[in-house]
């Protein structure tokens, strides 16, 4: 697919109110790109807040978007498509079959057909139970059991990509734990840092789950792959400059423990450290992942075949602190 690297063409990002959309829209606006359609529904809640300040040429809802798109095929440059129910614990099937699988599908077959870059969020959710084995190779697709609707419906959009051929033409993006600016209106999807930060300071402490694995983690040692928002745009609006192609891991590439985020949160906010731990629900407990870590090697080589430099990413002690001084503190949005 030839790349046609914007010539002020329509950008369509979808979820665009959200966190990581709203997010992508203010990097894009940086970057001096405004002819940016945003399409999100914005039917309840403070998610309006994110797109105070940003520059874009028209904000649609989702239902509305395929009448929109009608003979408008030679103005689009690209889509990134991160709409989506966000909820790991989702139960409506239906709900989540029609929101997250169906319609990516429909806008998918939309940007293939007419040759639009498209550039959509997969989520390492759909790695489910998988103990230490976060590859994004193409070929293990087919064994991976994701354990909730929200991460089904992510590989079920993976696999449809891979069974149509399609995955040469496309970049699939399997984001690991995400933090950062603009997630107020998640509530309890939200990240643990902005958690951790109100419980800090609403209580001076900071409980965490003790270690169901004692033989080889502490209390508060079990470990995610936590990147910073900022980076998390920055990497994706690469793909509208660059032909590569493929589902990509996009994490940091190296896990921090609960402990040592803790700690980060304490340090930004200059209090004391006070830990406590608590025994974790024997529910929670038969399916909890102790450990995370996405494998880069993937992206990192794809980059570097192209001559394209290795993007550099916020160490977590510093995406932590530009995250809470600059955001949280204040309830600021980026």
């Amino acid at each position: 697919m030839q790349t046609k690297i914007f010539d002020d063409q329509l950008i369509v990002v979808t979820g665009a109110c959200g966190f990581i959309g709203s997010c992508v829209v203010k990097h894009l606006n940086e970057k001096g790109f405004s002819n940016i359609l945003l399409v999100d529904d914005l039917r309840s809640g403070d998610k309006w807040k994110n797109l105070v300040g940003k520059k874009y040429a028209d904000l649609i809802s989702k239902d509305q978007l395929f009448d929109w798109l009608k003979g408008r095929e030679s103005e689009i440059e690209a889509f990134i498509h991160l709409g989506a129910c966000p909820s790991t614990v989702e139960s409506d099937g239906d709900y989540i079959q029609e929101n997250n699988y169906k319609f990516s599908i429909k806008l998918a077959e939309y940007a293939l057909t007419n040759e639009h870059r498209f550039i959509y969020a997969s989520s390492a959710a759909t790695y489910g139970g998988s103990q230490g084995d976060f590859s994004d190779n193409h070929d293990g697709l087919d064994d991976l059991k994701p354990l909730n609707l929200y991460g089904y419906a992510k590989h079920m959009v993976d696999m449809w990509l891979k069974q149509q051929g399609a995955l040469d033409q496309v970049v699939g993006l399997k984001y690991f734990n995400v933090f950062g600016p603009n997630e107020y209106h998640k509530g309890r999807m939200g990240s643990m840092v902005m958690h951790m930060k109100n419980s800090i300071e609403e209580e001076g402490v900071v409980r965490l789950f003790k270690s169901n694995d004692q033989e080889h983690y502490g209390d508060g040692e079990q470990k995610r792959d936590f990147i910073y928002v900022k980076d998390v745009v920055r990497v994706t609006c690469d793909f509208l400059e660059n032909d590569l192609s493929g589902i990509f891991n996009l994490g940091m590439g190296q896990p921090t423990s609960w402990n040592s985020l803790a700690r980060a949160i304490f340090k930004a906010l200059g209090k004391k450290e006070h830990i406590e731990y608590f025994d974790m629900p024997d529910d929670l407990s038969e399916h909890y992942l102790n450990y995370t870590c996405a494998d880069m090697s993937k992206l990192f080589n794809a980059y570097e075949s192209k001559g394209l430099d290795k993007p550099k990413f916020y160490s977590i002690e510093d995406g932590v602190h530009d995250y809470i001084t600059n955001y949280l503190v204040g309830n600021k949005r980026w």
